[in-house]
This record gives C-alpha cells, sequence and structure tokens, in this order.
C-alpha cells in the first residue's frame, strides 16, 4: 500500500507542475475498469476520502522525517513557479492581441489586463465557489507554499533544537489544509456534471467584462470619432477610413494651428485696410536739403570688367572645299573652332580671285553668321572666289582664319550641232565652254529614244573627256539624245541642251570657213548656190581657209573608217564639181587639179554634156548617155575606194582607187549660177555592194 501510495503523489505532482487548469474528476472508461485498473483524482491527495481508501498512510503521515517536509517545500515552490510562468504565457497572449488589433503603443492598457489577471487568480477560490474543483490544487499548492516559508523561516531561528516543535505545527497546519481540500474536492465531485456549464459562463463573462473595459483605441477618418478596433473590424466603421489616436490628435493640432494663424492673418488686413482708408498728411514743415554729389565709378567699373572680362576668342580654322558643294552660282563655306572660347558669332569675308597685279581693289562682301557653315549666292560659274573668316564675342574679335580659295561651278556647256558628224555606228560630237575660265574635264550622257513616252534614261555616260569633242561609238539605225555637262573642283555644272542624232547613215555639215565668197550656204545649212561667175576673184573679205580661185565649200570631216555614202542633187544646166579633198588641198586651185582632191566634173559643150572624174588634173575617156540629177558618192576607206553613182538609175559611174592616207572632206563647187544640194544621213543603197 505504501508503494500505491509513493506512486499517486508522483502522480498528482506531475500534474499540478503542467498546468493550473482543475478539471473535476472524470469517471475512466469501462475497458480500462475492467482491466483491474482503478484510476483517482488527483484532488483526492490529502482528502479524508484518499485516507478511507489508503488508511495506511494515516499513521505513515505523522511520522514523516524532516526530509519530507523539505520535500514538500520544494514541490510547492515548483508550483509557484509553474503559475508564473502561466503568467508569463499570458503575457505573450496579451501582447499578440494588442498587435492584431494595434495597440502595440497602449502600453497602460496591456499591464491593466495583466495585473486584473493575476489579481483574479490570487483571490479565485473565495471568489468563485463553483469553481473550487477546478482552483483546488491552485490554492493548496499557495497555501503549502507559504507555510513551507514560515516553517523554514521558524527553522533558521530556533535551530536544531526546536524540531519537535516545529513539527506539531506543521502537522496542524497540513491537517487544517487536508479538511479545506476534502471540503473542496467533495464540492467538485457533486458538481462535476455542471462543471462544462459553469466554465462556458465564466468564459462569457470574461469576455463581457473585457469588451466593456475596452476602450476606443483608432480614430475614424470619415466619421470624425473615436472608434474602437473591434468596429473598424466588424462595427459599422468596417469600410471607414481610420488613422491611430495619436496621428489623428497630430492633424488636429495642425489644423488648429492653420485657423488660428489664417485667423490672425484676417485680424491683420483688416487692419491694413482700416489704415490705408485714413488720409495720412505727408507734407513736410521743412524741405530736405540734399547735397549734390559726384560720384565716380569708374574704378568700380573697371574692377567690374575685369572680373567679368571674357578674352577675345581665337582664330577659327577655314576648311578645304569640299567635293560637290557647289553649283554655277552659289558655294557652302563650312569652319571649326578648335578651342572652348566663347563664341557669340563668326564674320565670313568674300572676294573674287583675279589674276591681275592690283587684285585687292575688287569689292570685298562681309557676312555675319552664327553657326560654322554658309552658303553664298549669286555668284559667277566656274570662278575663284577667296574665303576667311573671324569668331565674335563680346570682348571683340578674333584674327582672322588663313583665306581658303573655293570654286563655282561652270556653266553648262554649248554643243555646236552644226558640227556634229555621225555614221551608221558612231558619232563626233562637239561643244564649247559657256565660261571663259577652263575645266577640268566633262561628261557626256547619252539617252537612247525609243517609241515609250518619257523614256529619258541615261544609257551610257562617258567621263573625263580633256578637250570639247568625243568620238562616240553608237548602235545602227537608232536615235540618241546627247548632253554634256564640265567638271571642275566645285562640282558639275548643269546639262547642256540635247541634240539629236540618228546612226541611219552619214551626216555632215558644211564648214562655211572654207567657202568661196560668192558662194552662198542657204538657211537649211545643206544647199549651196551662186548668183555670179562675172569676178570670182573678188574683193569681197576672205577668211583664211576659204576658196579663193574655185567656187567652192569644203564639208566637214569624216573621221570614221568604214563606208559612207550621200547624195548631190544637181541641175542638168548646172556644171559643177563634187568629190572629196584633204583638209590640205590648196584653195587658190580648182578642185580635180591637184593630188590632194578626187572629184566628179560636169562641162556643157556645144555638142553635149561632158563628164570628167578628175585627181591631179587627169581624167580617163569616160562617156555618159543619161545625164545623173542625183549623184551618190560613196567613200570606203577599208578599201580604198571612192564611186560614183547614177541614184536614179542605180548606175555605176566611175571609180577611184587610192589610198587615203588622212580623213578627207567632202568637197562641193559651182563654176556656173546654180544650186546644189546635198543629202546626208541616208542608209547606203544595197546596189553600191554590186561592185
Amino acid at each position: 500500500m505504501s508503494s500505491r501510495s509513493g506512486s499517486t503523489r508522483e502522480y498528482e505532482t506531475s500534474s499540478q507542475s503542467r498546468g493550473h487548469s482543475a478539471s473535476p474528476p472524470v469517471p475512466e472508461s469501462s475497458e480500462t475498469e475492467s482491466e483491474g485498473l482503478i484510476f483517482y483524482h488527483m484532488d483526492l491527495y490529502g482528502s479524508k476520502e484518499r485516507f478511507d481508501i489508503f488508511p495506511e498512510e494515516l499513521s505513515g503521515r505523522e511520522d514523516r522525517s524532516l526530509g519530507d517536509t523539505r520535500r514538500e517545500s520544494v514541490l510547492s515552490s515548483e508550483k509557484v513557479q509553474c503559475s508564473q510562468e502561466i503568467g508569463y504565457d499570458m503575457e505573450k497572449e496579451v501582447a499578440e492581441l494588442a498587435k492584431m488589433y494595434g495597440l502595440d503603443e497602449d502600453k497602460e492598457k496591456e499591464l491593466e489586463l495583466l495585473g486584473g489577471r493575476v489579481e483574479m487568480e490570487s483571490r479565485w477560490p473565495p471568489a468563485r465557489t463553483k469553481k473550487a474543483g477546478s482552483q483546488g490544487s491552485t490554492y493548496n499548492a499557495s497555501k503549502s507554499s507559504t507555510s513551507v516559508k514560515d516553517q523554514s523561516q521558524s527553522t533558521k531561528q530556533q535551530g536544531l533544537p526546536g524540531e519537535a516543535s516545529q513539527d506539531e505545527d506543521q502537522s496542524k497546519t497540513r491537517a487544517d489544509d487536508e479538511v479545506e481540500s476534502n471540503r473542496w474536492s467533495r464540492e467538485g465531485l457533486r458538481s462535476g456534471g455542471m462543471s462544462d456549464e459553469w466554465n462556458s459562463q465564466a468564459v462569457s463573462e470574461e469576455q463581457e467584462e473585457e469588451e466593456e473595459e475596452e476602450v476606443a483605441n483608432v480614430f475614424c477618418s470619415t466619421c470624425k470619432i473615436p472608434i474602437r478596433a473591434f468596429d473598424k473590424l466588424f462595427g459599422e466603421h468596417k469600410d471607414h477610413e481610420v488613422t491611430q489616436l495619436p496621428n489623428a490628435l497630430e492633424s488636429e493640432k495642425e489644423e488648429i494651428h492653420k485657423n488660428i494663424f489664417l485667423q490672425a492673418a484676417v485680424t491683420m488686413v483688416d487692419r491694413l485696410e482700416e489704415f490705408l482708408k485714413q488720409e495720412v498728411n505727408l507734407e513736410l514743415s521743412t524741405l530736405p536739403d540734399f547735397e549734390e554729389r559726384v560720384i565716380d565709378f569708374s574704378e568700380v567699373e573697371q574692377l567690374m570688367n575685369s572680373i567679368n572680362a571674357i578674352p577675345a576668342p581665337c582664330a577659327p580654322v577655314i576648311n578645304p572645299q569640299a567635293p560637290n558643294a557647289a553649283t554655277g552660282t552659289s558655294l557652302r563655306v563650312c569652319w571649326g573652332l578648335f578651342s572652348d572660347d566663347t563664341v557669340e558669332g563668326y564674320q565670313l569675308c568674300y572676294k573674287p580671285v583675279s589674276n591681275e597685279r592690283h587684285g585687292d581693289e575688287r569689292a570685298e562682301h562681309t557676312l555675319k553668321v552664327r553657326e560654322t557653315y554658309c552658303t553664298i549666292t549669286n555668284l559667277l560659274p566656274n570662278t575663284q572666289y577667296e574665303f576667311w573668316v573671324s569668331a565674335l564675342n563680346a570682348s571683340g574679335i578674333s584674327p582672322p582664319s588663313e583665306r581658303a580659295v573655293y570654286v563655282t561651278a561652270p556653266s553648262p556647256p554649248i554643243i555646236k550641232s552644226k558640227k556634229i558628224r555621225s555614221c551608221e555606228n558612231a558619232a563626233l560630237v562637239c561643244w564649247e565652254s559657256g565660261d571663259i575660265n577652263p575645266v577640268d574635264s566633262y561628261t557626256v550622257e547619252l539617252y537612247k529614244l525609243t517609241d515609250e513616252p518619257n523614256d529619258d534614261t541615261v544609257t551610257e555616260s562617258i567621263v573625263g573627256i580633256p578637250n570639247c569633242e568625243v568620238l562616240i561609238h553608237l548602235q545602227p539605225t537608232q536615235r540618241y539624245h546627247i548632253c554634256v555637262r564640265a567638271q571642275n573642283l566645285g562640282g558639275s555644272s548643269e546639262r547642256s541642251e540635247p541634240v539629236l542624232i540618228h546612226t541611219t547613215g552619214t551626216c555632215f555639215y558644211l564648214n562655211e570657213d572654207t567657202a568661196h565668197p560668192l558662194l552662198a550656204i542657204l538657211d537649211d545649212g545643206f544647199t549651196i548656190s551662186c548668183d555670179e561667175l562675172e569676178n570670182p576673184e573678188c574683193d569681197l573679205p576672205v577668211y583664211d581657209n576659204s576658196f579663193t580661185r574655185c567656187i567652192a565649200i569644203l564639208g566637214s570631216l569624216i573621221p570614221f573608217p568604214g563606208k559612207h555614202y550621200w547624195e548631190v542633187e544637181v541641175e542638168e544646166d548646172t556644171e559643177y564639181r563634187t568629190g572629196v579633198a584633204f583638209e590640205n588641198t590648196p584653195r587658190h586651185g580648182h578642185l580635180g587639179a591637184n593630188n590632194s582632191s578626187w572629184c566628179m566634173r560636169h562641162i556643157i559643150t556645144p555638142s553635149r554634156h561632158k563628164y570628167e572624174f578628175l585627181h591631179s588634173g587627169m581624167t580617163p575617156d569616160i562617156r555618159i548617155t543619161i545625164p545623173p540629177t542625183r549623184i551618190g558618192i560613196l567613200l570606203d576607206y577599208e578599201n580604198c575606194r571612192l564611186s560614183f553613182f547614177n541614184a536614179d538609175i542605180a548606175q555605176h559611174l566611175y571609180t577611184f582607187n587610192s589610198r587615203f592616207q588622212h580623213y578627207v572632206h567632202p568637197c562641193f563647187a559651182l563654176e556656173t549660177p546654180g544650186i546644189l544640194r546635198i543629202r546626208t544621213g541616208i542608209t547606203t543603197p544595197p546596189w553600191t555592194a554590186l561592185l
């Protein structure tokens, strides 16, 4: 029985150390009782019912030694420590509630809750009789702890000799505690069925007390009133904007200060308004006597200028002329400033370059610009200009830059349409520059014409032509438009006026410089006439290259190899000569009378029409029965032949076999007044190939 008593005592101690909540005894299930084990509630320890169950413990209790008493003292101190831990847990729970409802800053509320709970626990047994069964252990532990403390103090004061009296006091105290405990236990057992209902009522009463004690701790900005945090979460202020009471207090203070300031300002304005409405007499009784003093600010001004003075900028550097940066009448000039000087603008000067010694007498032009570039207009084409530039700021002007020479683009060339020669596969184009100054080169552009409208695509370009003429190879039986551009350092000129070239046959023009003064060229450029022959060696003005004795004219040179064909229309009663001649044929002789010309001559005798084929004054004996009115001439450089035909009847008349050392000119002459018409650009007839 003593061993059972010891185990029961250990069970009671461990139960009390785990918590402070004690419930009325609950009978175990029938399965446990069937195994032969009976469990008793821990509140039976020390009670009267326990003595009925374990009678041997009553006699052994009086013989408990001092060591047992000290062990109970230790157990009582553990119970006290457990209650302190219970208080610590309560502090933690209150802190979590304060954080949840925004009560972090309300420390007084937290301390109040803690103080109330501790006080409630200290007076729990006598105040609430219905909870005696659950609170009996805590109350007994408290009393036991107090008795142990008193006993230990008396032991220290009296020493070991007073142990007997001390044991008697402890026995009395223990007996009283056991009686009180038995009373609480019986009440707890009797009210076991009502413990759950009482616990729920106690919790609801505590919640009601906490709600009654909870005060407004947040401020509703919408309603302008303090509210509880519970109302914000679940009440009518759920959707309103709230803030902490200290923040709301600060906001209200600021608003009050603003209102006070505005009220003071309104009062001040009213006082000023009343003052301004009053009439004030500003007349002085005596006139002030001011002394006239002259203050010299020159030194101050000089000092300020020296402090704020900006140095004059350095000289700019003008750039050389860029390619294609000019037109025939404009130039684009650029420069740079390679320093950090402050610049407000630039002054650009220019003048034309003159080859004369006194070129500085020519007018200079000045422009004010703000950028580092400028486009100058209204200039002369293909003309050189000298430029220099200076920088400007508030302090003055910089030294001028080094001078640079720019040149404008040339004017468009002028094509000499009357000097253009062509054949079936080539053309010789001549032009003249539109400027006084020479240009660097020329570019010829070819446009092949088709039947499609607006077909002006450049077919071919020939660049870098140094002279004013060019030989161009073309395709037979085509039409071309040809334009020319002039090039120099400044850029390219505009296109010249186009000329039309046909490659159907040989085309040439009459050279007016070689014409005899009595010979006239009509407006079409291919008809010559002579009105009088009485004095061929007249005193009319004669060119250096013109014929003087023979009334003749040379056509333009035929510089193309191959075959060339043209025709001459004549009248039966007109005496004439036609053929070819070198450039150096004598101008004071007759055509065919020297070795530099080959021609066919027609003269009228009293008996017949006589035809001669002259070279070096000699002719073969040939008779032509049908006088031709349209003479065809075929020049074949490759086969060294010059043939004459009666084009009206496709009759071959005569052929010269001669090796032409140079290119030749067509030549024409009149020995009696009459007209010769020349036809060029004719396709070579097929019957000429029968030779």
